[in-house]
């Protein structure tokens, strides 16, 4: 199975780095892993609402020319459905029986998502009610999939 994982903007801080580096390592024994990383559009502090949809706009452009035919698409949103580690672990197990080899999880910029990147979504997840800073969501993300495997695989660790 392939993941992707395709998140807005670059990480800056090198602890995130290194956390994201150990859980691609972990997740090596289990998928093929990618992390594509789009670039994240400058948001001026009085952007209007168009504006804000324009700047969206554009980040889903490059978010979705990343995005392969037959990939079943997870987006991550607040207003997505709230799932426990081992819904999540069932629900991957399950794509993989069903025959889906690719999926893709999306992590939007500060702003969120664009609505063309929620429509070409199979499903919304949302890891809390919570607003989280979308380069530490990488490290959430990449380490509940990886508990996801491991709790197919029957060890420990999820415990």
């Amino acid at each position: 199975m392939k993941i992707t994982v395709i998140a807005v903007g670059k990480i800056k801080e090198r602890y995130l780095e290194d956390a994201i580096g150990e859980y691609s390592k972990r997740l090596g024994r289990y998928c093929r892993l990618e992390i594509i990383q789009v670039a994240d559009e400058k948001t001026p502090d009085d952007a209007g609402t168009a504006q804000v949809r324009r700047i969206k706009s554009r980040e889903g452009e490059r978010i979705l020319a990343h995005i392969k035919d037959g990939a079943y698409v997870v987006a991550l949103a607040i207003e997505g459905q709230m799932v426990s580690s081992e819904d999540l672990a069932a629900r991957i197990g399950k794509l993989g029986v069903d025959g889906r080899s690719q999926i893709v999880f999306i992590i939007g910029g500060s702003l969120g998502l664009a609505d063309e990147v929620l429509a070409r979504a199979d499903w919304l997840l949302s890891f809390s009610p919570m607003t989280f800073p979308h380069q530490l969501m990488r490290v959430i993300l990449l380490e509940q999939i990886y508990r996801s495997f491991q709790i197919q695989a029957g060890t420990p660790y999820h415990k």
